[in-house]
């Protein structure tokens, strides 16, 4: 009688979606990374933080294919996105290639970024009509559970102009989830916001972080939203991690002097931590 055979043990931990290797950047003489190194594991949120001009907007640009890499590579969900295989070796990707990646990826931008002569609906719908050939009946649904999800369901035949900018950003938001990405980038998504408004766009992004498992990158300067929506903070500075961690101990006990000095400019300047 054979013995029984041992199972496999399970894998302890999945592979990151996002593997960024030794990455360079540069605009000009200015070197905005320089050979930047980070992963982010499935359904991780992550709030980057630091000064102006640190190379955290850069990443995100980066990852949305927005802005090319000088050096290094980048893999989503274990594929490679600059480069694409080639008898037997990597070769720089074809737009075909980098259009398909971009698909996996959904961006909200600081200035909202709609279509001004298109209504909230159309939109929603555009995108996933032209890039996945989905029906105007079912890009149609699809949006109206959107708008439902961050409150604007009444608002889907409104043109962008009628809407106020918190109103805006909401349904820039929807229209990120419209393709169904795995992974959301928010570039400031609030700084262009009158206060009063910052905090209804926030709910928005609590409730997308608390009810899916979407990989969120969040570029922030309000550090009260970073600490209670991160798993992990990530501190740059002259496009380099500085220091990283739970929010409770960059907030904290931040360790490097730089992130200390940071900080205390942030709290000086009015921000909550």
């Amino acid at each position: 009688m054979n013995a029984p055979t041992t199972p496999p043990a399970p894998d302890a931990s999945p592979a990151p979606i996002i593997e960024i290797d030794a990455i360079s950047k540069s605009f000009g003489t200015f070197q905005v990374l320089n050979g930047l190194s980070m992963n982010v594991m499935p359904g991780e949120k992550l709030a980057l933080i630091g000064p102006s001009g640190s190379g955290k907007t850069t990443i995100l640009r980066i990852l949305m294919t927005l802005e090319s890499i000088d050096d290094g590579h980048i893999r989503i969900d274990g594929e490679e996105l600059y480069h694409m295989p080639k008898n037997g070796g990597l070769v720089p990707a074809s737009e075909a290639h980098l259009h398909r990646m971009r698909q996996k990826i959904g961006m909200v931008f600081q200035l909202f970024n709609l279509f001004p002569h298109k209504s909230v609906i159309d939109n929603i719908t555009l995108a996933p009509m032209l890039t996945k050939g989905t029906s105007r009946a079912d890009a149609e649904a699809r949006a109206m559970e959107l708008l439902d999800m961050v409150g604007m369901a009444d608002k889907a035949k409104a043109m962008p102009a009628q809407l106020s900018g918190g109103q805006k950003q909401r349904i820039a938001i929807a229209r990120a989830l419209a393709l169904s990405p795995k992974i959301m980038l928010f570039d400031e998504v609030t700084s262009a916001l009158d206060p009063e408004l910052v905090e209804e766009v926030l709910n928005v992004m609590r409730k997308l972080a608390d009810e899916t498992d979407t990989t969120m990158l969040l570029v922030t300067h309000e550090m009260g939203f970073a600490h209670d929506f991160a798993d992990r903070v990530l501190f740059f500075d002259g496009g380099r991690i500085v220091e990283e961690g739970p929010p409770e101990e960059i907030f904290s006990n931040p360790k490097e002097e730089r992130t200390q000095s940071f900080l205390k400019k942030i709290i000086a300047a009015g921000h909550r931590v």
